[in-house]
């Protein structure tokens, strides 16, 4: 029998003679290494050729309904028009499925993730705003709410309540609570901002939902030195060693949407719930 060796290794790696071959124990590892990194350097290869390819087909995205209408469907056409070979297949819903198991790409959710087992990014730090149309707003003594009267103010209903939110604005160590008792209240943000913009009343709202509306003048912001809280959003997907590249591209185009100035600190640790 004789030996093989690695000679710059200086140990020897196999050993054989006319009917056999056999690793030696420093050979074993050596082969199981190498074994590893040629399958990786496979991986990289395919990962590479894929990335033209995955320039083409559907991205599925799950968002909450008022994100979608905020976010996602007024970017949405400057995205296609740069990348022609994507379609995106958007569901928008207030319930939250299970991402994983139901081969969503990319969601959108709010606060929480529901799993452990999910990569997400802070995409958006909300916060609630007061606002209304200009017409209601200069009827107003918009310095304070604490005169501000409950029959000018539109409810949010949550699922399930008859009445709406109340408003808890806090400004340094002052406290205003308030139970909106306007003429319409609606369990939807939409609906709500609509009515705003009609002239209704005043609503208070997350400052996401309402971008385009400030942007152009059909809401403006009153008591602009007081807040209610706010909520934080985040880009969810599987984990995985590889993300495809569609949704690495939609991933940033939404980063850049939104802009750094908005986006909550990525080292604060996000908190995971179960679906039920």
């Amino acid at each position: 029998m004789c030996a093989q060796s690695g000679k710059h290794l200086g140990v020897t790696l196999l050993q054989r003679n006319t009917r056999h071959l056999r690793l030696t124990e420093p050979g074993e590892l050596f082969y199981a290494r190498c074994k590893t990194l040629l399958a990786a350097v496979q991986e990289a290869e395919q990962e590479a050729a894929q990335c033209h390819a995955d320039l083409r087909g559907a991205l599925r995205v799950e968002a909450p309904i008022a994100i979608g209408h905020a976010l996602l469907l007024p970017t949405l056409p400057d995205f296609l028009a740069r990348h022609p070979g994507l379609s995106v297949h958007v569901n928008l819903t207030n319930q939250p499925h299970a991402l994983i198991q139901q081969g969503i790409d990319l969601a959108i959710r709010m606060d929480a993730v529901e799993d452990a087992d999910l990569v997400a990014r802070p995409l958006y730090a909300a916060s609630y705003i007061v606002c209304g149309s200009r017409e209601v707003a200069n009827s107003l003594d918009t310095a304070t709410p604490v005169s501000l009267d409950p029959r000018r103010c539109l409810g949010l209903l949550p699922d399930g309540k008859p009445t709406p939110k109340p408003w808890l604005l806090t400004r340094a160590d002052e406290e205003v609570l308030l139970r909106p008792e306007g003429p319409v209240s609606f369990n939807n943000s939409d609906a709500l901002i609509r009515a705003a913009s009609q002239g209704l009343g005043l609503i208070c709202v997350l400052d996401l939902f309402v971008r385009n509306e400030l942007a152009s003048g059909s809401l403006v912001r009153v008591f602009p030195g007081w807040g209610s809280g706010g909520r934080v959003f985040h880009l969810v997907s599987a984990k995985t060693s590889f993300t495809p590249p569609r949704i690495k591209l939609f991933t940033d185009f939404l980063l850049d949407v939104v802009g750094a100035q908005e986006r909550p600190d990525h080292r604060e640790p996000i908190p995971v719930h179960r679906n039920r």
